[in-house]
């Protein structure tokens, strides 16, 4: 091991010569920096954190997208429903509450369940978390949150959509 204050790759040619001078039967090769080392030493993890983080996001998208899709046909089969609501004088923000209220429910209850299978499959992998104690209460607020936020957002434009229907249209339709 060499210590530098300078550029360490530029050193090499002239480690290796200093080293052959000494010895000349002691081989030099696959000279790295520390940097170099503890990179490829870190290789696997990165990749494991990498591809766990993009199937993360994948399975968010999934899960707003089907939320999204089972709020927008509730809305579709409720519409006569909610043009009866909107008849009889419902504001447009009672009717938006109403589609998000069922939405966050449908969320609150996923996260319900999930949160135990959670704290129980930390277990499983506190091996690969590094930095993290199994079940950390700030990892596990923030991804809680972030999970009622996309859920809110992927219920907000189906409620939107039900909020601005015209109770006539709606009731010509039955």
């Amino acid at each position: 091991m060499v210590r530098t204050m300078g550029n360490p790759t530029n050193l090499i040619t002239a480690i290796r010569h200093e080293v052959q001078t000494m010895d000349k039967n002691l081989p030099v090769f696959d000279v790295k920096t520390l940097t170099q080392q503890v990179g490829e030493s870190l290789f696997q993890e990165r990749l494991v954190a990498t591809l766990t983080s993009f199937f993360g996001l994948l399975a968010l998208l999934l899960a707003s997208i089907g939320l999204y899709g089972i709020m927008s046909h509730a809305v579709v089969r409720r519409t006569n429903e909610i043009g009866i609501r909107m008849a009889l004088g419902a504001l447009s923000g009672d009717v938006l509450w109403l589609v998000l209220r069922e939405t966050l429910l449908l969320v609150l209850i996923g996260v319900g369940i999930g949160l135990p299978v959670a704290l129980v499959a930390t277990r499983l992998i506190s091996s690969q978390l590094f930095g993290l104690t199994p079940n950390d209460p700030l990892t596990l607020t923030i991804a809680t949150l972030l999970l009622l936020a996309v859920g809110a957002v992927a219920g907000y434009l189906p409620a939107r959509r039900a909020s601005r229907v015209d109770p006539m249209v709606a009731l010509r339709c039955e």
